[in-house]
């Protein structure tokens, strides 16, 4: 039987092994580094936990069903995620990836990847016809995010697959900013699907954590390999914390997407702010595509103001809204990507990327609407 995807977050489509667990509701944490056998060639199935564990089995079925792929892998966070992906390319091989990306995958690309031999070409993937100028005979895969971290891009996952398909590539797509609950690029063609699962998944900014998924079973077995051989995967308890915060992820989700777009409208309205993009507007250059592609908008936005000296001073004196990096939890943050998350980015790609020591990134948590707008206005007016 099929279900939806609110009950996805609570329940396995397959059910739940009470008789394994005793009926315990909440999944068990296997707290534990090897287990017995009966005897030789009498395995229970679980070896060693750096090769899996109960747990983290249990996780990775959700986030696998969450996101309609045949397997999940739950990782130690969302770099050693992308770090474990690029294992499965080979020395002079050639990747197209965003230019808006996190300022994180950005920096592992050009100083640990291409180290190891790759090379990479950094396109607006919002353009398909530049993404296919910058194929050669050695590229590999086209990596994305979509919705942008921080400019909110919008890519069109379709058309992008339909490319890289044709050239018989593979398109990787980072889901952070959606989440499965509200984006499941490998329904629209993708091969991979990577997480931060720090941040929705988790959506309580208290662990660390990272996913990928596919559905595509050579891929699988390449990642699983490649996993118990570099020992990445997430720890018994960081995946009992991942399982819990899924369980909300629906209503969190939704609450916070309600409060973002009232929060976009009303910097509309600010003279202080000189842009707003949020996707969920009518006129943001992807809304269409992500209504097509998406069943909501996200609550990530960002916006400018008109001078550095405003963003500083906002930063400062915000205390309801936290001045911190990461996203994707319950409390509302605020994010300054040009000393935070872009910090190592080169100047011209900041510059070619519209981000500005006026950008900030905001986050939107699940609080009560009134209160985060009744903050910034509070301080807009201090800052006039």
């Amino acid at each position: 039987m099929s279900i939806g995807i609110d009950t996805k977050c609570l329940h396995l489509e397959d059910g739940d092994d009470l008789d394994a667990n005793y009926g315990a509701v909440s999944y068990p944490i296997y707290q534990t580094a090897t287990y017995a056998h009966f005897g030789v060639g009498k395995s229970t199935g679980y070896d060693y936990s750096r090769l899996q564990n109960p747990t983290r089995k249990q996780l990775e079925k959700i986030i696998a069903s969450l996101e309609n792929g045949i397997d999940a892998l739950a990782l130690t966070s969302g770099m050693a995620a992308i770090s474990l992906l690029m294992e499965l390319f080979r020395q002079n091989d050639h990747i197209i990836i965003e230019s808006d990306l996190y300022g994180g995958s950005t920096r592992l690309f050009r100083t640990v990847s291409e180290k190891n031999g790759l090379s990479f070409s950094s396109v607006d993937c919002t353009n398909i016809e530049a993404v296919e100028m910058c194929i050669t005979n050695n590229t590999k895969a086209i990596y994305i995010e979509t919705p942008t971290n921080p400019m909110i891009n919008v890519a069109d996952i379709r058309a992008l697959a339909e490319l890289a398909h044709r050239n018989r590539l593979l398109l990787i797509v980072d889901n952070t900013f959606l989440s499965p609950y509200f984006q499941n690029p490998l329904d629209l063609g993708a091969d991979i699907v990577v997480h931060s699962g720090t941040k929705f998944l988790g959506g309580h900014n208290d662990t660390l954590a990272g996913f990928i998924v596919t559905n595509n079973q050579k891929i699988s077995d390449d990642l699983r390999f490649l996993i118990k051989t570099t020992g990445t995967g997430l720890a018994p308890f960081d995946c009992w914390l991942l399982i819990r915060g899924v369980k909300t992820l629906g209503i969190r989700m939704k609450k916070a997407q309600e409060n973002a777009l009232k929060i976009a409208e009303w910097l509309k309205t600010q003279p202080i702010v000189t842009k707003v993009i949020y996707p969920g507007l009518p006129e943001h250059s992807g809304h269409s595509i992500l209504k097509k592609q998406a069943r909501g908008f996200g609550s990530m936005l960002t916006f400018q103001v008109q001078k550095k000296e405003f963003a500083c001073s906002f930063l400062e004196k915000v205390k309801l809204i936290k001045f911190a990096e990461s996203l994707g939890g319950v409390e509302t943050l605020v994010t300054y990507p040009i000393t935070q998350t872009h910090a190592e980015v080169p100047p011209e790609e900041l510059a070619r990327n519209g981000i500005t020591d006026c950008t900030l990134r905001l986050s939107v948590g699940i609080e009560d609407s009134d209160d985060l707008i009744a903050e910034m206005e509070k301080v807009f007016n201090e800052l006039k």
